[in-house]
């Protein structure tokens, strides 16, 4: 008989394996990925110093404008195949929105005037910066796989 369970511990047993299940299946976050994060504040370094050349005509930086949009449209990719990951899909779309006011509209507005003002590209930064920060801060508050 000791090695019968109660009614009791059985109920407890399924209602905590219950749970777990549930908690699982309900996951909406993804967990913690390095290479996300690694990518990101790797980006925001190069964005804002992209942003720094935009005194100086488009037509001059198109090579490194380029690369930094074919290199935000890769982190893009790999985020949108990450499962359970529609929050921070939902941001990097904000910041790549060309009609937007982050580094997808910064971009569109310098190839569209040419030039940007040193005054209008800091004001920018402190918008764009930030942006990439809660990207950062979001995916370094995530599970991380050995804390499961």
């Amino acid at each position: 008989m000791q090695n019968m369970i109660s009614t009791k511990q059985l109920g407890q047993k399924l209602l905590l394996l219950s749970f777990f299940i549930a908690f699982i299946g309900c996951a909406t976050i993804s967990q913690f990925d390095q290479y996300a994060y690694v990518q990101t504040t790797s980006l925001k370094v190069d964005a804002l110093q992209t942003m720094d050349l935009a005194v100086e005509a488009y037509d001059d930086h198109t090579d490194e404008v380029l690369k930094l949009k074919a290199d935000l449209q890769k982190i893009y990719e790999y985020e949108k195949n990450r499962p359970n990951n529609a929050i921070t899909l939902e941001m990097w779309e904000k910041m790549l929105k060309e009609d937007g006011n982050l580094i997808g509209g910064f971009l569109a507005r310098w190839e569209e005037k040419g030039t940007q003002s040193k005054v209008f590209i800091n004001e920018a930064k402190k918008i764009i910066g930030p942006a990439f920060d809660q990207i950062a801060q979001l995916e370094s508050k995530k599970i991380k796989p050995s804390e499961i």
